[in-house]
């Protein structure tokens, strides 16, 4: 029986790719889609959401728009990473459907109440819906939401401070709300989604993919891939964070994982988002979180491939 999931994305391009292999994958049943202000303002990544879905064929999946800004701090975007639009690379589609009349907490909320079964939040943007709707919506979510799998933060390394990721850097406030609300967690750190690379020959085998989902997807992934050949990063590829969620429901045995209490510092001068990792249980706190740590990279790339190609 498929996984049922809730996107909460910020699309960029690593989160576009979440979606396409939720929507690929007959293991996954993407129930909807909503959007946060993350990689590019609130706007583009609503639109990006749409375009994406356009591109898909899956109109039939709604949409609705999210936060406008995090709950406390400004909004800070990525467009160094991500491009002007948010998906600079390629050529997508005007969206050629309507986006849902109602909040992004407001769809989560409808779409657990029609559905009998338990269904996993996936979060591959900063934590603003997720927080607002556990706050709005506790006692729904504690009974429909099964487990939030996230792709953010770090045991160490950070990409946007030097101990922050940028998904928990926009919004440190809402994930500790969501990290201490006691709904399982999984999280998807730097740690194994720097692991997560796709190396230039692996982009260049996508330009033979010749149908429109994979035409589209050797665009993007070749200017993704152009803000990571910054020797300061050391990667040979560009590593893809967000479908590191989706390969885990798909195949957690594609994983390295182990069980902690993570939590976010919110006050620090210096370390204001980074998430702190008790690996060795020295808090006393309970374990909150199954923590991705190393990941099978021949079988990760060759799901993306295979996802790609059942577009034919």
């Amino acid at each position: 029986m498929a996984k049922k999931i809730i996107l909460d994305c910020d699309p960029g391009h690593d989160d576009a790719l979440a979606m396409t292999l939720a929507v690929a994958n007959p293991a996954i049943d993407l129930l909807a889609v909503t959007t946060s202000a993350g990689n590019q303002t609130p706007d583009k990544t609503l639109n990006n959401a749409m375009r994406m879905l356009t591109l898909l064929q899956r109109e039939d999946i709604p949409v609705a728009s999210g936060n406008q800004t995090p709950l406390v701090k400004p909004l800070e975007t990525a467009p160094e990473v991500h491009g002007e639009t948010g998906l600079d690379g390629a050529d997508l589609p005007d969206p050629d459907f309507a986006v849902q009349k109602m909040t992004a907490i407001e769809l989560i909320a409808k779409t657990l109440r029609e559905n009998d079964d338990q269904v996993t939040l996936v979060v591959t943007g900063p934590m603003t819906n997720a927080a607002l709707f556990l706050r709005v919506y506790p006692d729904l979510a504690r009974k429909k939401i099964d487990q939030i799998v996230f792709m953010g933060g770090a045991m160490g390394l950070g990409n946007w401070r030097p101990s922050v990721e940028f998904n928990i850097f926009v919004d440190p406030e809402a994930a500790k709300i969501v990290l201490n609300f006691g709904i399982p967690l999984v999280m998807a750190p730097l740690n194994v989604t720097h692991k997560a690379q796709i190396m230039k020959d692996e982009i260049e085998a996508v330009k033979e993919i010749k149908n429109p989902i994979g035409q589209a997807f050797y665009g993007l992934l070749s200017f993704f891939e152009q803000y990571h050949e910054n020797p300061k990063w050391g990667f040979t590829g560009a590593p893809l964070h967000d479908p590191c969620t989706i390969a885990w429901l798909i195949d957690p045995t594609m994983f390295k994982t182990d069980k902690m209490n993570v939590d976010v510092e919110t006050q620090g001068d210096l370390t204001r988002g980074e998430t702190v990792c008790d690996c060795y249980r020295l808090t006393g706190k309970p374990v909150n979180t199954e923590v991705l740590l190393d990941i099978d990279r021949p079988r990760f790339i060759r799901l993306i491939m295979d996802s790609l190609k059942s577009f034919d």
